[in-house]
Order: C-alpha cells, then sequence, then structure tokens
C-alpha cells in the first residue's frame, strides 16, 4: 500500500490543487482564486497529502466558525488514482485533530445525498446526521449534514479520544416555536439524559422560566 504523507499546504502547491479539484469534481468545484486565497493567509487548516514520489493525492480544507465553537470540513478530495487506498480517512482524521487542535467542539460537513460511500466512511467514523438542506449543490441534489464530536469525555485524560470508541452521543433538537431558542441548549441536554426528544410542552416551560430569571434578574 502506498505511503503517504501529510502536511499543510504551501504556494507551490496551487497549480497541483486546481488541476486535482478539476479531476475530482465536475460542479461545486473550488476555484484557484479560491486555493490562492487561502495559500496567501498560509491557512493551516488546507492539508494535503502527497504519495511516494510527492505527488498531491489529496487534500482537506477546514475553516472555522468565527464566534463559535464550531469547524467545518469545507472540502475534501482524493486523486481518483489513489482511492481504495484509505487516504480519505487519513485526510478526515487530520482535519479533526486541526479542529481539535483550535479547540472546536464539533467538526460538520456537508455531503452529497446521492454520494453513498462518503456516507458510509463519515458514518462509521462517528458522525451523526443533524438536517438535509434541499438543493444544496449546483445540480440541485439535497446535501446532508453532519457533525462529530472531536473533544474527549470529561474523566479521559487529554490525546486519549481515540481511546474511547463510544462517546456520548449529545443529540441536535431543533426548536418548535420561532421564540424558545434560549432554552435549546438545555432541550439537548434531556433529550441526551431521557434518551428522548422534549415535547412542546417541556419546551415552553424552560422558556418561561429562563424568561422569568431573566426579567427578574435585569441585564
Amino acid at each position: 500500500m502506498c505511503a503517504f504523507s501529510l502536511r499543510p499546504a504551501l504556494p507551490d502547491d496551487l497549480d497541483a490543487l486546481t488541476a486535482l479539484e478539476q479531476r475530482c469534481f465536475s460542479s461545486d468545484r473550488l476555484s484557484r482564486r479560491s486555493f490562492r486565497k487561502w495559500l496567501k493567509r498560509q491557512h493551516s487548516g488546507l492539508i494535503v497529502a502527497l504519495d511516494e514520489q510527492q505527488q498531491l493525492a489529496g487534500y482537506a480544507l477546514v475553516l472555522l466558525q468565527p464566534g463559535t465553537r464550531l469547524a467545518r470540513l469545507y472540502s475534501i478530495a482524493v486523486d481518483p488514482q489513489q482511492r481504495g487506498k484509505k487516504l480519505g480517512e487519513r485526510l478526515l482524521e487530520a482535519a479533526e485533530d486541526y479542529a481539535h487542535q483550535q479547540r472546536r467542539l464539533f467538526l460538520r460537513l456537508e455531503v452529497r445525498k446521492d454520494n453513498a460511500a462518503a456516507i458510509a466512511l463519515y458514518e462509521r467514523l462517528g458522525y451523526r446526521l443533524f438536517a438535509q438542506t434541499a438543493d444544496y449543490y449546483e445540480d440541485h441534489e439535497d446535501a446532508l449534514r453532519y457533525q462529530k464530536r472531536l473533544h474527549y469525555q470529561p474523566g479521559n485524560p487529554p490525546g486519549n479520544q481515540r481511546d474511547n470508541p463510544t462517546p456520548r452521543h449529545l443529540p441536535w433538537v431543533q426548536q418548535t416555536t420561532p421564540f424558545t431558542c434560549g432554552p435549546a441548549c438545555l432541550l439537548m441536554a434531556l433529550a441526551a439524559l431521557k434518551q428522548q426528544t422534549p415535547t412542546t410542552t417541556e419546551e415552553l416551560l424552560l422558556w418561561r422560566e429562563a424568561t422569568t430569571i431573566f426579567m427578574t434578574a435585569g441585564h
């Protein structure tokens, strides 16, 4: 099996990245200008994989959501001639490591609804579906949105995250009214503890309690 080396992308990788994008995708491609932007910024979340001949074999691009603890896998690609060698899995793990080092709690991604191979890989590596966006891609295909919790569980020493194959699942719970966004984190905590989604009545009670406390305490 080919041995790949991974590193942050360099300005000299621009031509190879652009050519790889053309080989891997027929639509929704990253432009040369986009790659140049990330290379100019020396963005260490743009990770490239090189084969034994030091030729570009794949890349992953991770963006950090400002003002949040979220990271997003913006794009990932493996040269068609290098597929079947688990390079996609290695790039995904490198993307997770980068997001983890940047103290992001979750890594999110979008995948085409008809991309069964990618979906199987993401789910095998612990990603969970939390939303679907219709008409997301240029050809009007829907996107499935996945996320994975990156940080270790309380009680596990840092660095041993991968030794815990079954981290606690924190479910995504969508608010059912336009105004109950305040208790959203409590709704998700309750769903994790009770193993069932809270009812709308519980959601409204949480909102009323939170609003009462806020109004009484003032700003």
